[in-house]
């Protein structure tokens, strides 16, 4: 056999080529092109959009049944909770209902009384809704602007509810806008009753730091007195503003010191001042009431001499 037709190549075993080490650095340093190219300059995007086109019914039918299951979860537990909720509410209707017979009952009975006692009907106070515009300029003060004035009828001194109770009063009176003086003002105080003890009081306000909501303060209470944590006040409407029994506090703390003759006691007010948006202006309840018994003989009193001094 010739030497020239002997094949001289290594059997492929035995072959060798780049090693494995330069293999993995020049994967590595293309992969890393192609994410920098990919990067700067959006290469693959086309590839992207079309693979992700092509993909996307295949996707959708493999997300059909993990949508069912999860469907069926959230059918199953909405219908759960709104059974809940419907039973929630029946319970909630019949309580309602129970009250607003005894509510019934008690009006009927109060009109009797005061019938049979001769004395005057309960008056009626006027309301009319406003909403909150803004908070007053003055950072000292509790202070807010509502959307109703002089031409609605609004007067100085109305008191200002919302759902939750007394929110505070009406201090300045414009054409269009009426500036609120809130409860929780330093300047601001309001006549109280204890619901539990009856016993009457004068609270006054509490600003407290700025950007805090502020509280309320039980003056001139005796040590003795009998004031528990957890009482609820309302107005008295002794004072011929409030009408009475509108929710104002609860008493939040009580300090009895053996040197002090009177307690400090810290109320918290039922109605959320920093988080109102829409109010009741009440009328005065001094636009009903008939004039002080001062007022009424000082006219006669005053027109006796000009009679006698005509004779």
């Amino acid at each position: 056999m010739a030497l020239g037709t002997l094949d001289r190549t290594p059997p492929p075993f035995f072959r060798q080529g780049p090693s494995a080490l330069t293999k993995l650095t020049l994967c590595s340093a293309l992969a890393l092109f192609l994410m920098v190219a990919d990067t700067r300059f959006q290469l693959t995007q086309p590839l992207r959009a079309v693979i992700a086109t092509v993909l996307h019914p295949a996707q959708r039918l493999l997300l059909v049944p993990v949508q069912l299951w999860q469907g069926g979860g959230d059918y199953v537990r909405g219908l759960q909770e709104a059974q809940a909720a419907q039973q929630q509410a029946q319970r909630t209707l019949a309580e309602q209902a129970e009250r607003t017979a005894q509510v019934e009952t008690l009006q009927s009975e109060n009109a009797r009384l005061r019938a049979l006692l001769a004395l005057q009907p309960k008056l009626q106070v006027r309301q009319q809704a406003a909403e909150v515009l803004y908070l007053a300029a003055d950072p000292y003060s509790r202070k807010l602007v509502v959307d109703r004035g002089r031409q609605h009828d609004v007067v100085e001194g109305s008191p200002v509810i919302n759902e939750q109770g007394v929110v505070g009063q009406v201090t300045r009176v414009y054409p269009l806008t009426s500036e609120v003086t809130l409860l929780t003002d330093k300047d601001a105080a309001i006549p109280l009753l204890n619901t539990r003890t009856q016993q009457r009081g004068a609270a006054f306000g509490m600003a407290g730091p700025i950007g805090s909501a502020g509280g309320l303060e039980l003056r001139f209470v005796a040590s003795s007195s009998d004031v528990q944590v957890g009482d609820v006040l309302t107005t008295s409407g002794v004072d011929g503003v409030y009408p009475p029994g509108l929710m104002v506090a609860r008493v939040a703390s009580v300090e009895r010191q053996s040197k002090d003759s009177f307690a400090r006691v810290v109320l918290t007010p039922s109605a959320a001042s920093d988080t109102v948006r829409h109010v009741l202006l009440l009328e005065p309840l001094s636009r009903q009431m008939p004039p002080p018994p001062a007022a009424a003989e000082a006219g006669p009193a005053a027109s006796g001499p000009k009679k006698g001094g005509k004779r």
